[in-house]
């Protein structure tokens, strides 16, 4: 469930321009006003403001508040404004040409998005880069992991509940004949993984541990070094219980030392309209701590009243 708090009594468009224009006008710009309009809109909401704020000053918006804006704080605020499509597109492209630092941002777009969320992703991509994002994937990564990451940026799976049960005790038996003999790049491995329905892998995978006696997320553990075995279980993650996904982020962005600002940030934006109280719910549940404190002591100013307003904080 969303986290994103909307006024009852909500303003015009029109009048939110007015306000946005006036937050930029002057000798220093009212963040805070900023921050008590767009943290409070719905997407649908951002994008019909964006484009009343093009007509009435001839202006993006995005111009504007990367013009008036710095640090991490615009930052988040260019990523939350911008359409969810366009956000993960502007994500993918960062994540796909910093593959070897940054591997993670790819194969959680490609799993915790819908097919129909992921399509839209490639379409805008393709607008804003004039370039597909299966090329760049192609391009910039190299053996195994191109052989998974194409095929999976590629996938439009299905979306519907039916399960096949003997299909999933088939592909038990395919993955966990392949895991038993460290052929984790096999073939079959790769296809399952990247062309099944989430329900149908749910069934697979919970045949594998009833089976075979170990989840598979622990059979494919037996190198902890191995990039491409994390890469594994982090997509199987991803498709089966994203909010342990993004909380074990969260975690690994905040618990450490340096706040990792980016995966913080990414996940706030990304999440904030979707799954961020189940995220919340996760993280409290594995830390004993909520997660407005912990972003509260890791961040500061505006940076961390927006980040706060996203998440539902009620004093934000």
């Amino acid at each position: 469930m969303s986290t994103l708090t909307i006024p009852s009594d909500l303003p015009s468009v029109t009048e939110d321009c007015e306000q946005l224009k006036k937050a930029f006008d002057g000798w220093g710009t009212n963040e805070k006003l900023i921050i008590s309009i767009l943290a409070h809109r719905t997407s649908t909401q951002r994008k019909l403001i964006r484009q009343a704020y093009a007509e009435l000053f001839g202006v993006d918006l995005l111009q504007s508040l990367d013009k008036e804006l710095s640090s991490d704080f615009e930052k988040v605020v260019l990523l939350w404004t911008v359409d969810p499509a366009e956000r993960d597109a502007i994500l993918a492209h960062d994540a796909a040409r910093k593959w070897h630092s940054n591997n993670q941002v790819l194969l959680e777009i490609a799993c915790t998005r819908s097919s129909l969320e992921l399509f839209a992703v490639k379409q805008a991509y393709h607008a804003r880069f004039k370039r597909s994002l299966e090329e760049d994937v192609a391009y910039h990564t190299t053996g195994d992991f191109r052989k998974l990451l194409v095929p999976l940026v590629s996938s439009f799976r299905y979306e519907g509940p039916e399960v096949n049960m003997t299909l999933a005790k088939t592909e038990a038996k395919i993955l966990h004949e392949n895991i038993s003999n460290k052929a984790y790049n096999h073939d079959d491995i790769i296809r399952i993984l990247t062309t099944r329905s989430k329900p149908q892998l749910n069934a697979t995978f919970n045949h594998y541990n009833n089976e075979f006696g170990n989840a598979i997320s622990k059979d494919l553990k037996t190198d902890p070094e191995d990039g491409f075995l994390a890469a594994l279980r982090a997509i199987i993650k991803c498709l089966t219980n994203p909010e342990k996904y993004f909380e074990k982020v969260l975690r690994l962005a905040i618990n450490k030392t340096g706040t990792d600002e980016g995966a913080l940030t990414r996940v706030v934006t990304t999440r904030a309209e979707i799954d961020m109280k189940q995220i919340k719910e996760e993280y409290y549940r594995r830390n004993s701590v909520p997660l407005e404190r912990a972003i509260t002591h890791d961040t500061s100013g505006d940076y961390e009243a927006m980040l706060l307003a996203l998440i539902g904080h009620e004093d934000a």
